[in-house]
């Protein structure tokens, strides 16, 4: 080697260590704001929720109170709807959102996200809407992370790894649960590993999780003790409580998705006349059924004593927290599902673990494990993330004993819901977000000794945004499909490659290795090609 490139490969190797440890304190940053943000976001919801009991506690049994009640449930909705109409990008989860920023398809104003999704969620968390918080959340993080970029003065691929450093807070922060956001984080939003993306997202998690900590305690959002682990003899349960917690998760993104067509239906005085709907049922329900209210917690208060209820008191409150979540959340408002579907998840765990153990005579204890079953199975059929679904109840049971149990049930549930073909939860949703269809069908081609890949176009890839017929692809090979927020598109020379499409390659055998080579790195996120050394000044 000659001193010329050995002084290059010098000066190369201290500015990527110099970019890695910009990489940990900018994603240290992101999680101290996106954090903080989110713990006072948790600390608004939990006093709104407070209020909420204690005035409709006070207004029950008199007629000209709960008149009033709807009259202030009518001031919110106005509030509510003229927040998202000055700020649109707030409505729904917020999860879609962040996936369509990170691949470049919008850019939010973060200062008006953050102002305008802090205070619809805590008056929607007011007005009794069954909503979770962990959309919101990771959204809020997110945008905490833009807005360290931006002051910061990065380029749009730092900005985009912040995004996703500031999503990773946001959901540690949400769960209290580090692990659970660097994953979902990873496997969700970003969709591809790599070294800096991990080291960043991971710093920006535990730093969260470390200030939620100090505030709020380190008690999880849903606290499980194992008293026994489940024996092995009894896992043809567990297939079976994964099969259905599949077949639940299809049913569930299919009522959804229904319930959001039927919204569709509604085109004058919008948001308002949506949004009237779910206002009107969270005043019933906060009458007659206050345990259906708000994100979910009365109902983990109720789950810790499951083995103590009837079979049909859990299966009442399982369909009336999804219909009052399905009407609250398909109309646009302005908060999330995660935490209503763990309540949930919990809820079908209880059953399935209180009919066993009527049926087969098993132990009380159990019914824990199946609550935490539950919750693996429905995360992982619903969001069809199944190994964040394993991280999550690991968290939350603070125990590796039932990793065996919940891997296979996340497992199932995933392929179940998957073989069934009913669109993941929030590539749904992003699809909606971004208009995705399919593109006019193209003659099938060449005949031969072929093989297929796949490969995922990370954020900042060189062929991201670039027209299928002006990339330089390797000899020998065709793009079969090109899978974008979970709608298939079939590709033309016009096509343009966006950030996280799934892209289906047909090739030869004989030339397979160089052709793979070539295509990864095309296809390899590349967070810093916005940096120069000029950046860390």
């Amino acid at each position: 080697m000659t001193e010329r490139a050995a002084r290059k490969l010098t000066v190369g190797r201290r500015l990527s260590r110099r970019f890695q440890v910009n990489l940990v304190g900018e994603g240290a940053l992101a999680g101290l704001l996106g954090g903080g943000v989110v713990t006072l976001y948790r600390l608004a919801l939990s006093l709104a929720e407070k209020g909420l009991r204690s005035i409709t506690s006070a207004f029950a049994g008199h007629a000209i109170l709960v008149a009033a009640w709807f009259a202030i449930l009518a001031v919110i909705l106005v509030v509510v709807s003229k927040l998202m109409l000055w700020e649109p990008y707030t409505q729904g989860s917020g999860i879609p959102q962040i996936d369509a920023e990170v691949i470049g398809r919008i850019d939010m104003p973060w200062y008006r996200v953050i102002g305008a999704k802090f205070l619809e969620g805590t008056l929607c968390a007011f007005a009794g809407l069954s909503l979770g918080r962990e959309g919101p959340s990771v959204q809020l993080g997110g945008m905490s992370g833009k807005a360290v970029a931006k002051a910061l003065k990065r380029g749009r691929g730092e900005e985009r790894l912040l995004v996703t450093c500031g999503a990773a807070a946001g959901m540690s922060a949400a769960f209290h649960a580090p692990l659970t956001g660097v994953l979902f984080a990873v496997e969700e939003i970003h969709k591809q590993f790599n070294a800096p993306l991990i080291v960043s997202v991971m710093t920006a998690s535990v730093v969260s999780d470390f200030l939620v900590s100090q505030v709020l305690g380190v008690r999880p959002v849903l606290s499980l003790s194992f008293a026994a682990d489940l024996p092995h003899i009894d896992y043809a349960l567990v297939v079976l409580l994964g099969l259905a917690c599949g077949v639940l998760g299809a049913l569930h993104n299919s009522g959804m998705f229904f319930a959001q067509r039927c919204y569709d239906k509604i085109k004058h005085h919008l948001p308002y006349a949506r949004l009237a709907i779910p206002f009107a049922v969270a005043g019933v329900v906060a009458f007659t059924f206050p345990q259906l209210m708000c994100g979910g917690d009365a109902i983990v208060e109720t789950i810790q004593q499951t083995g103590g209820l009837a079979w049909w008191t859990i299966m009442g409150l399982l369909l009336g927290k999804y219909l009052f979540t399905t009407i609250c959340f398909a109309s646009g408002a302005p908060g999330g599902t995660l935490f209503p579907l763990v309540a949930m998840g919990s809820l079908v765990g209880g059953l399935f673990g209180v009919i066993a153990i009527n049926a087969l005579g098993l132990p009380e204890a159990y019914v824990v494990n199946f609550v935490a079953l539950g919750v693996a199975g429905c995360f992982s059929g619903v969001v069809r993330a199944p190994v964040t679904a394993v991280v999550l109840v690991f968290e939350l049971t603070g125990s590796l004993d039932s990793l065996l149990s919940v891997s296979i049930v996340a497992i199932l549930a995933f392929v179940t819901a998957n073989v069934l073909r009913v669109d993941p939860f929030y590539e749904h949703l992003l699809a909606g977000l971004l208009g995705v269809t399919p593109d006019d069908p193209m003659v099938n081609g060449e005949a031969g000794e072929k093989i297929l890949h796949t490969y995922t176009v990370g954020a900042g890839a060189r062929i991201e945004n670039m027209l299928i017929r002006d990339i330089p692809w390797p000899d020998n090979v065709r793009v079969v499909t090109v899978e974008r927020a979970g709608q298939e598109i079939v590709p033309t020379g016009s096509t343009r490659i966006m950030a996280l499409d799934n892209l289906l390659i047909i090739m030869d055998t004989d030339t397979e290795s160089d052709a793979s080579l070539k295509l990864q790195q095309m296809t390899r996120a590349s967070i810093d090609t916005q940096w120069t050394p000029s950046n860390t000044r």
